[in-house]
């Protein structure tokens, strides 16, 4: 069975950690969702495929932009190669992975 095939119509709980309640940078209570592969459809897919993280809503989009996770070049490409890292580690390989992403960030 492919990737697609297995993950087709689910929505996952994030794979990255096990703590859902508490904010994946600072430790405070988490809000919000961030999606670790973000733009076009790619959000979608980080749904499909679990590559989420809890976040308060501080450190996704609040706070100064050097804190924060959007709008922040560095962050940004971090999040998007822990989310690559994460998928390869419990989902699939890293040609399954630019297959459905359509590159590698690793």
């Amino acid at each position: 069975m492919a990737i697609n095939e297995k993950y087709e119509g689910f929505r996952v709980k994030g794979i990255v950690t096990e703590y859902d309640n508490i904010c994946i940078f600072c430790g405070r209570q988490a809000e919000e969702e961030h999606h670790l592969i973000f733009g076009s459809a790619k959000r979608e897919l980080s749904e499909k495929y679990g590559l989420k993280v809890p976040i308060c809503s501080n450190c996704h989009t609040m706070n100064e932009k050097c804190r924060r996770v959007h709008d922040n070049p560095m962050a940004e490409k971090l999040s998007k190669m822990l989310g690559q890292a994460m998928f390869e580690a419990k989902v699939g390989s890293r040609d399954d992975f630019r297959k459905i992403f359509g590159r590698s960030y690793l």
